[in-house]
């Protein structure tokens, strides 16, 4: 079986979707599955190539024994929607230039990563050109959360991508879900496409808690009790509630609460921090994959909030699981499908109402003074990933799924 993989994002890049991609892929190898990916010059986060491979318009080469072929990408110059389609439609005409010359190999698949949803046009164009299957892999149900979220309010470009949406899902030959809301809201749209949930999950295996100097690396005490979240400053996230439950709690001078990663919100909330004059608020910088056990071995608690949206009733973090693996309780702010299985199924953290800070603040003060708590909710988690959300017996079950489809 051979599988082409199209996606925007991949490692070197660090974030959910290269994460998740990567490690699926692997694991299909490993079972005997021939990979090839063709993905974009690596940006992300910083939105700048990075080092190795700037200046070059098309790259091939090898990681964990799959072939990854680049292609150019235009790095938009501000964060403006017309920028931001530049970026998107750069690399779908540059992965049709160089996507076509594969030709001379036989696909039997061809899994396109969305968002962004217009890759899929050049996933369209090339499984016809490749004569592979197209696989649709939706991880956000999109233009639907775009327009929820009030960044795009333009009601003709609403209803083009919308066409396109549901044409894409059309084309396809299997449609895959990250979690079973994005499963739900398709299949009732088109009960007659084969729909799949293709989870994200963890190899507890390379989440165990280590000694780290990483607390005095960056000067915290071991007396300190650190929150940490780790992502995407973006608008989705909410992460305002972090913010304003630091001021609430302000007094107790041995809680820090750390943002770590980088996005459109980071000036934002530096900004909101400096106006609450907060000394309890800290921000770090996006780090690499290997470091971030050392780093999840020396919190305490995991914050994970997205807004009040009925669209994120259905929605998963994915930083969920690495959390879990580590054992460290979360503190959730996502009702729906991620509350029902991490915290009423799984009671590996506490809820609170997402974007309200007096319940965060609740919840935080519980986890502080109750260490045994902590502990209990953190051997919770990891029971429940291990057994539930095991990355092996997802690819297992994915490659079996593709094995009927051929």
């Amino acid at each position: 079986m051979k599988i082409l993989i199209l996606t925007q994002y991949f490692p070197p890049e660090v974030g959910a979707p290269q994460n998740r991609l990567f490690e699926l892929a692997v694991r299909l190898k490993t079972i005997g599955v021939e990979i090839t990916v063709l993905t974009a010059m690596p940006n992300y986060p910083k939105m700048e190539i990075m080092d190795g491979y700037k200046g070059k318009k098309y790259m091939r080469e090898e990681m964990s024994g799959m072939i990854i072929h680049r292609s150019t990408i235009y790095i938009p110059k501000s964060k403006s929607i017309v920028q931001r389609l530049m970026n998107y439609f750069s690399f779908v005409y540059s992965s049709w230039r160089y996507g076509r010359k594969l030709g001379n190999e036989k696909f039997d698949f061809l899994l396109c990563e969305s968002p962004p949803l217009f890759l899929g046009i050049s996933a369209l164009l090339l499984s016809r050109k490749l004569k592979a299957k197209m696989i649709f892999n939706v991880s956000d149900l999109w233009p639907e959360s775009a327009e929820k979220l009030g960044l795009v309010t333009n009601k003709l470009f609403l209803r083009l991508a919308t066409w396109l949406e549901e044409y894409l899902y059309k084309k396809s030959a299997i449609i895959t879900g990250q979690t079973q809301g994005i499963v739900k809201n398709i299949s009732s749209r088109f009960p007659d496409k084969k729909i799949y949930w293709l989870k994200n999950g963890v190899d507890a295996s390379l989440f165990l808690k280590i000694n780290s100097e990483w607390r005095n690396e960056e000067n915290f005490s071991a007396n300190d009790f650190i929150l940490l979240y780790a992502g995407i400053l973006g608008h989705a996230q909410g992460l305002e509630v972090i913010i304003k439950a630091a001021s609430l709690l302000k007094e107790n001078r041995a809680l820090k609460f750390v943002l770590m990663g980088s996005g459109p919100e980071k000036e934002k909330l530096m900004k909101l921090k400096n106006e609450l004059k907060l000394e309890n608020v800290f921000f770090i910088d996006v780090q690499t994959k290997e470091k971030m056990s050392a780093i999840l071995s020396s919190i305490d608690t995991a914050i994970i909030p997205l807004r009040k949206l009925d669209l994120f009733l259905g929605a998963i973090p994915s930083k969920i699981f690495e959390n879990l693996a580590m054992e460290i309780p979360i503190l959730l702010g996502v009702d729906g499908e991620a509350k029902e299985l991490f915290i009423d199924e799984a009671q590996s953290g506490l809820f609170f109402t997402p974007e309200n800070e007096s319940e965060l603040a609740k919840g935080i003060t519980q986890l502080f003074s109750d260490k045994n708590l902590r502990k209990q909710l953190g051997v919770n988690g990891r029971k429940y990933v291990v057994n539930k959300f095991n990355r092996n017996i997802i690819a297992t079950e994915f490659y079996q799924l593709l094995s009927e489809s051929l």
